[in-house]
């Protein structure tokens, strides 16, 4: 049996082949790794160390672990290549396909794949991290249930100006409804806003930001495929913002299930090769 653990600063992702299944689970990041934190992630999953072969771990301070647990040897794997294994995996791409994956984290990495090669080329210090800290100032809650609810419920032009508010139509192939400013509205004006309007204006912020980064980085690098991973796509507003900047930029985005186990999967890929 093998298995991965993805040390993530908000969550930690865990994953097991067992037999034929792949068994993915995750829990909040807490502590430094160490041996019985290792123990407790791999609980969680019910695995027991002494049943596996070998355990890869990738993210934060993974390294601060020892070579062996319990007898179990244990593989350290660098995080840019475990982004990019994990998120091609997930997207089913060949590996003579150029890709380009991007880890929307708690910020976000993007990582270009050439073969069986990856390089980090940029990133970005916005992503779910950015979302729940202004959601603490704004909507007074870090719980992304909540907030993917109110955004999905809400307009970001409630505190975004768009181009029609601002040159009063479309620019280019950007409709008059594309975000001009964001949160501009509340720069001109006084605004009561809704909870709901402020969490849609957060999650388009942040998810346009990431989508912008990501095609700009494809293009610089001529890659025509674009892979999302990370638990920020979980939410169902995010997903939405990627799709319509894809649409805009008329650039696909590919959106895997399962996005934020990527990096483990990608880890226990790795050391099972």
């Amino acid at each position: 049996m093998h298995a991965a653990i993805d040390f993530g600063i908000s969550n930690t992702d865990a994953v097991a082949y067992v037999g034929n299944e792949l068994r993915h689970w995750d829990r909040p990041s807490k502590g430094q790794p160490d041996p019985e934190l290792v123990r407790v992630v791999l609980a969680g999953g019910g695995i027991e160390l002494s049943s596996l072969r070998q355990l890869a771990v990738t993210g934060g301070c993974h390294r601060l672990l020892p070579d062996q647990i319990d007898g179990c040897a244990v593989v350290s794997v660098g995080e840019v290549e475990a982004i990019g294994h994990g998120g091609r995996a997930l997207a089913e791409l060949a590996e003579e396909k150029p890709v380009l994956v991007v880890s929307a984290g708690s910020g976000t990495a993007v990582v270009e794949g050439h073969d069986n090669r990856y390089t980090h080329v940029t990133g970005t210090g916005v992503g779910g991290g950015t979302l729940l800290g202004l959601s603490r100032l704004l909507l007074h809650t870090t719980d992304h249930h909540e907030i993917d609810a109110l955004a999905q419920r809400g307009d970001p032009n409630g505190a975004d100006l768009s181009l029609g508010d601002v040159v009063n139509g479309p620019i280019g192939q950007l409709p008059a409804e594309a975000t001009a400013v964001n949160f501009g509205r509340l720069a001109r004006h006084n605004l009561a806003v809704s909870r709901e309007d402020l969490a849609a204006a957060l999650v388009t912020l942040v998810g346009q930001v990431i989508a912008i980064v990501a095609i700009n980085a494809a293009r610089a690098r001529q890659i025509e495929r674009i892979v999302v991973t990370g638990h920020l796509i979980d939410m169902s507003s995010v997903r939405a913002v990627l799709e319509q900047v894809s649409d805009l930029y008329n650039t696909p985005i590919i959106l895997p299930p399962n996005a934020g186990h990527a990096t483990a999967l990608g880890a226990l890929l790795v050391a099972m090769n």
